[in-house]
């Protein structure tokens, strides 16, 4: 199984669906889909990178957690992604490194603004053939 994600429609809002052979990579997958609203991730070079730590008090609630910490690296620092990687310790902690750059406007491709991740609707699944899905929607 090759990792990867895509968006889904939701009412006012968007969705990411990811996917992975293992739960960290899905993780990774979810913050990639969810960054490829804001800047493609083909438009951006990862001369840089940035730390993101993250707890939860269940799956869902992690994923949740991680995704809006990724979010405020965003926000606060400009930063566009390129790649992510990811460990977890499921139900516990989130450690991911974002590698991109600063969102250059001459270069970069800007998107939908993403302001949060919800609980609605978020789910981490483990898939019967191997592997872990998740579903997460955004608020836009």
């Amino acid at each position: 199984m090759t990792a990867g994600f895509e968006h889904f429609e939701v009412e006012a809002d968007v969705g990411v669906k990811a996917w992975a052979p293992t739960l960290a990579e899905a993780f990774a997958s979810t913050a990639l889909g969810v960054f490829a609203l804001i800047v493609p991730p083909e438009d951006v070079a990862e001369p840089e990178t940035r730390e993101v730590r993250a707890q939860g008090e269940g799956i869902e609630t992690l994923l949740v957690s991680w995704i809006n910490e990724c979010l405020y690296v965003h926000e606060i620092e400009g930063f566009a992604v390129h790649r992510v990687t990811v460990t977890v310790e499921p139900g516990a902690f989130v450690h991911g490194v974002l590698h991109g750059e600063p969102i250059d406007p001459e270069r970069h491709r800007l998107g939908t603004v993403v302001k949060a991740a919800t609980l609605h609707g978020v789910a981490v699944t483990t898939l019967p053939g191997g592997g872990y899905e998740t579903r997460l929607v955004v608020d836009v």
